[in-house]
């Protein structure tokens, strides 16, 4: 192995070497402490350092790093506390997550790190979202993200490589070759010799360094982060490497031919740096014995100070709290009478419009929301008055948008998502449900970004146009789902979401766009998450519903001069307890009707919970209807069987006679 010493000091040299070797004597005590049980579990990099490690050094302190299992070597040239890394690797209360993950599934806001998840590539996008927060705030910082050769399979690859190349993005996608995807060797990952052969594809530059060479590793990536700091774009990096050990410890490395660890034995990056000093009489074996000792001995130290750390106690209050970032709402009212007749769309687009006012770092993206203004006309004008900087069009990449989404928000930016039509978030499901919904239970992070659905039937757009999957999201802790049925409702829930520092999902039902008007405020205002409205009074029965079914249910008692209360959610999860509990108890007959599909849907749990803690209160069974378990037909006379209106009316008026 060749090392280009170039013009560095010998001072320098020593330093990279010390921080090349600290994760090796890390690991090979973890390694022990895995056969003990302290810990339960390790992926070791052995074999790897140089890349995190070279990689790292390069970067300016306060550019962000997204690494992987791998990358410990990230962590500490960072420096991350040893002791509270091991009381992580340990569950230990003292860790990053508080015992509630494991390994490198963290983040630290105060080193500029931001860790994985287990879904490799997730973290790809959140690269791209940070990169986008940097380059809009004129910082001159580069993003680097690490994905292994497996993990380049994934959608969240293409999509985040794509995105950054058309927004000339400034971040370096770190790939670290080690030739297996667990046991997947990569000729049967993928069809080409190396990965610097998919730049052109994308548009982007693309290197193949040796992994290995922590000097190699290291220049490389200060010369490109230094490029791309003036002249933002993203590069690939391919670090060809290999790991000594297997994907993880349980899995054995009996799969991997002897002779490629005898081959790469004698690319072992940190002797072969360590003979490099010392035959460039840069460093005495007594040195490297005492540097090694040193860190041996600070180890040591950080270890028995976390094996003293306690492990968490159960606390299901403090379990829950953690859940969502702590908010809490203060409802705001217009400043004025001044009042205007609008649709449920105008309602929408008004909303937006005096956020992006309210909020400077508020930015907004999704497919052809800019210059056309959405194919549901919501953001028409916008990109005149707010400028394209903050009204973006997106490719048609949902993960990685929602992916970019976090990364904004761990910058500071606030973010409305527009999913062109409800039914295409399947495409960026993961995001939505590992990464927005789950990080700040984790660490701490909240994801402060708003997910618009449009979404419901009655449109003719057959099965992939016209889905009720509210019931996908409402198993989700951490997300909130607000569901407004009426202009004036819509409007103020959009503000509140989009002031919540959390994850919404928002609702909007297609049909509802240009059908209903209604004289809302003129001002800014907010309604209160988490908040039922009674549409309408009664005393005979209640019905409780969202979204189009309120409409249902008011065209319904109004033609049967049906007397009762008719509950709208507006908010799905959290859904409003009190005010649906004291209505039962009130009429002591209740219906509970969604559009969505029956089976699994939310009217499920709203019936479950009246029968349990209304039970004593009734005075006939608890009632349900929904859409048919089919998926949504194209043809007018099957699409309008396939919805509950007619079946609805029908249990109404059983339940008003019972």
């Amino acid at each position: 192995m060749q090392f280009d010493r170039s013009s560095y000091t010998d001072e320098f040299l020593l330093n990279l070497y010390q921080e090349l070797l600290t994760p090796r004597l890390i690991e090979e005590r973890m390694l022990i402490l895995l056969r003990q049980g302290v810990i339960s579990k390790w992926f070791s990099g052995i074999g790897q350092e140089a890349v995190s490690v070279g990689a790292t050094a390069a970067l300016e302190k306060d550019e962000y790093i997204l690494p992987l299992h791998r990358n410990l070597g990230v962590f500490t040239v960072r420096k991350v506390p040893m002791r509270r890394l091991f009381a992580q690797f340990q569950g230990k209360i003292s860790g990053f997550t508080k015992g509630r993950d494991r390994s490198f599934h963290f983040g630290s806001l105060e080193h500029h790190i931001v860790g994985m998840i287990s879904h490799l590539g997730a973290q790809l996008p959140v690269a791209d979202g940070i990169a986008l927060a940097e380059k809009l705030s004129a910082t001159n910082k580069v993003t680097l993200v690490f994905s292994g050769d497996g993990g380049t399979s994934e959608g969240d690859f293409h999509e985040a490589l794509n995105i950054a190349s058309v927004w000339k993005l400034p971040v370096i996608f770190l790939i670290e070759n080690n030739g297996y995807g667990l046991s997947t060797p990569t000729h049967e990952q993928y069809a080409f010799k190396n990965f610097s052969d998919k730049g052109p594809a994308y548009g982007v530059e693309a290197y193949t360094v040796d992994g290995n060479n922590v000097l190699d590793v290291y220049t490389t990536v200060r010369n490109i982060a230094q490029k791309i700091r003036l002249a933002p774009a993203p590069v690939i990096i391919e670090a060809n490497t290999f790991r000594m050990r297997g994907h993880e410890e349980a899995s054995g490395t009996q799969y991997v031919p002897q002779q490629l660890f005898e081959q790469w034995m004698k690319k072992d990056p940190v002797e072969n740096f360590e003979n490099f000093l010392f035959n460039e009489n840069l460093i005495t074996q007594k040195q490297i014995s005492d540097i090694r000792e040193q860190i041996k001995v600070n180890i040591e130290q950080a270890l028995q100070q976390s094996l003293e750390d306690s492990y968490p106690l159960p606390d299901i209050e403090q379990e829950i709290a953690d859940v969502y970032f702590p908010y809490k709402q203060s409802t705001i009212y217009p400043a004025t009478n001044s009042k205007t007749k609008k649709r449920y769309i105008d309602a929408i687009s008004d909303a937006l419009s005096q956020s992006l006012d309210r909020f400077q770092n508020l930015i907004l993206m999704g497919q052809d929301i800019a210059e056309y203004g959405g194919v549901f006309k919501v953001t028409e004008g916008f990109v005149k008055k707010y400028g394209k900087d903050r009204i973006r069009n997106t490719p048609l990449c949902e993960s990685a948008v929602i992916g970019m989404g976090l990364g904004l928000s761990v910058k500071g930016y606030k973010t409305v998502v527009e999913m062109q039509f409800a039914d295409f978030i399947s495409c960026g499901f993961n995001q939505v449900v590992n990464n927005l919904a789950k990080t700040h239970y984790r660490w701490g992070q909240h994801a402060d970004v708003v997910i618009r659905m449009p979404t419901g039937a009655g449109t003719g757009g057959g099965p992939f146009h016209s889905q009720s999957n509210e019931a996908w999201f409402f198993h989700t802790p951490g997300l909130i789902l607000l569901y407004p049925a009426f202009p004036y409702d819509a409007k103020g829930l959009l503000n509140a979401a989009i002031e919540n520092p959390n994850p919404v999902m928002y609702f909007e039902h297609k049909a509802l766009y240009r059908s209903v008007e209604q004289e809302i405020p003129d001002d800014y205002y907010t309604l209160p998450i988490g908040k039922a409205a009674i549409v309408r009074e009664g005393n005979e029965l209640t019905i409780v519903a969202y979204g189009m079914a309120v409409h249902w249910a008011q065209n319904i008692c109004t033609q049967e001069n049906i007397d009762a209360d008719i509950i709208d959610l507006r908010t799905l999860l959290p859904w409003d307890k009190e005010t649906v509990f004291e209505s039962v108890k009130k009429t002591g007959k209740v219906i509970v009707v969604n559009e969505d599909t029956l089976t699994g849907s939310i009217s499920a749990e709203i019936a479950a919970c009246i029968a349990e803690y209304c039970f004593q209160y009734l005075d006939a069974p608890v009632m349900r209807e929904a859409s048919l378990d089919t998926p949504v037909p194209f043809a007018k006379s099957l699409e309008q069987q396939f919805l509950p209106f007619e079946r609805m009316k029908d249990k109404i008026l059983k339940l008003s006679m019972f």
